[in-house]
């Protein structure tokens, strides 16, 4: 009979546990039956003796199996999920989910809250007045059955065995594991079910990931397992670059105004555009919707200018309590700080640097982001108007706006946001948004 001390013992002495002694510790975490110190200690020995990818996938399929998996034969649809690892100013999720669902897809996604210096979708989406992120397995259907898409939160009885996993790994130093990180997104992908995956794995300053390699072996580990055989899913992943925030806002109801401009066209964003539309061109081409990848960026381009991924958007939150048009008055609706406050250069000069991790830091400063699980924010503070690498700036010149709850906050969120940029002589070489394409 297998034992926890078994299985921490083989991953110990480099003697890889068999895919049935995985699924076996995956139930006894949601069970109860393995402690936390043991967890623990798996953690870490795998922390420190790594898994081969066929491990990695037992992992991932272990800990999904846990839990509830979802299906949707009922639709007649391909179904549909990307995931972020995470960034500064990214709401791609916001422009590219209603995209798919205008261009035949079925996105049912589960997204997560920010915590640490990169924001959380379901925070951004809880800006808006009424929306439940929260929602059970039926009112998920409706909302699907209403726009094609849904972006809610996970539920207890998706994959458990991770969530007791994480916790553990969250005060054991054990988190930064490419085997655990992986096995840990994709047990929650893919209790959904998906045909098609896209996996944006952002590096940089503002990202988790702060090299090309280490992001590189977390898409190579992650389209590993998607695409394994037996699973039904087609997956790639594109390396996309996270030096500076994507969006010139950086904050929960500040994002959700720039997506609402760039659905209904009134400011074109062209880097989000850039990205959202490559993400989508390969999901597109991966989910069968399109011909090759060139073509899903078309199609996905096309749903976002002529209108469509706006319509989707505004029944999507419609169907999610929140107001009916809001894309028409969705901007006057959305919380606002009783501060704002600009940023100004403090030489002239070129932007040559902007530091993504501490943009990030400032709006936690201010209350829009969590230190800890169960922090609470303020959806109205943030960031906007944040300049970009490579213009040209002269001495006072506004850089950034601060929107903020008082003015000591405001003060502390100035230094803060001065410290992240550096102004040179010289201009610098263009950002590289999209870096690299695995899988």
């Amino acid at each position: 009979m297998t034992s926890a001390e078994e299985v921490i013992s083989d991953i110990r002495y480099n003697r890889e546990p068999a895919a049935a002694e995985l699924e076996w510790f995956a139930q006894g975490l949601a069970a109860g039956y393995v402690s936390d110190s043991q967890a623990g200690a798996f953690a870490m020995a795998v922390c420190l003796r790594g898994l081969s990818p066929a491990g990695r996938t037992a992992l991932s399929l272990a800990m999904r199996d846990s839990g509830r998996i979802f299906r949707w034969d009922r639709f007649d649809a391909p179904v549909i999920d990307k995931h972020s690892t995470g960034g500064v100013g990214d709401c791609v999720t916001l422009v590219l989910v209603p995209a798919i669902a205008a261009c035949g897809g079925l996105v049912p996604k589960i997204s997560g809250r920010g915590l640490g210096h990169t924001g959380g979708t379901l925070d951004k989406l809880e800006a808006i007045s009424g929306l439940e992120t929260q929602v059970s397995e039926d009112q998920l259907g409706e909302i699907l059955n209403e726009s094609g898409c849904a972006i809610v939160g996970t539920t207890a009885d998706i994959a458990p065995a991770d969530k007791r996993l994480y916790a553990v790994r969250d005060v054991t130093a054990t988190v930064q594991s490419i085997d655990l990180i992986a096995a840990s997104i994709l047990s929650k992908k893919l209790a959904v079910s998906p045909q098609a995956l896209v996996f944006d794995v952002k590096v940089g300053s503002g990202a988790f990931m702060k090299t090309f390699q280490e992001a590189q072996a977390l898409a190579q580990a992650m389209t590993d397992i998607a695409n394994s055989d037996g699973l039904g899913c087609a997956a790639s992943a594109l390396i996309t670059e996270m030096n500076q925030p994507l969006t010139p806002a950086v904050g929960n109801a500040v994002e959700v105004k720039e997506v609402i401009e760039v659905l209904t066209g009134t400011h074109q964003n062209q880097d989000l555009i850039k990205v959202v539309t490559a993400l989508g061109g390969e999901v597109m081409a991966n989910s069968g919707l399109s011909s090759g990848t060139q073509d899903g960026e078309a199609r996905i381009l096309a749903a976002i200018q002529d209108g469509r991924a706006a319509e989707k958007f505004e029944r999507m939150v419609s169907a999610m309590g929140g107001p009916p048009n809001f894309l028409e008055d969705g901007i006057r609706t959305l919380p606002a700080a009783k501060i704002t406050q600009e940023v100004r250069a403090p030489s002239s000069g070129y932007i040559s640097h902007v530091n993504g991790e501490l943009l990030g830091k400032a709006v936690v400063d201010l209350g829009g982001g969590r230190r800890v699980e169960g922090d609470t924010i303020d959806p109205s503070v943030g960031l906007s108007k944040i300049i970009r690498r490579g213009e040209k700036v002269d001495r006072g010149w506004p850089i950034a706006l601060i929107h903020a709850g008082g003015e000591e906050k405001a003060a502390e969120a100035e230094r803060t946001v001065q410290a992240a940029f550096e102004i040179l002589q010289e201009p610098p070489s263009a950002p590289r948004l999209i870096c690299d394409r695995v899988g």
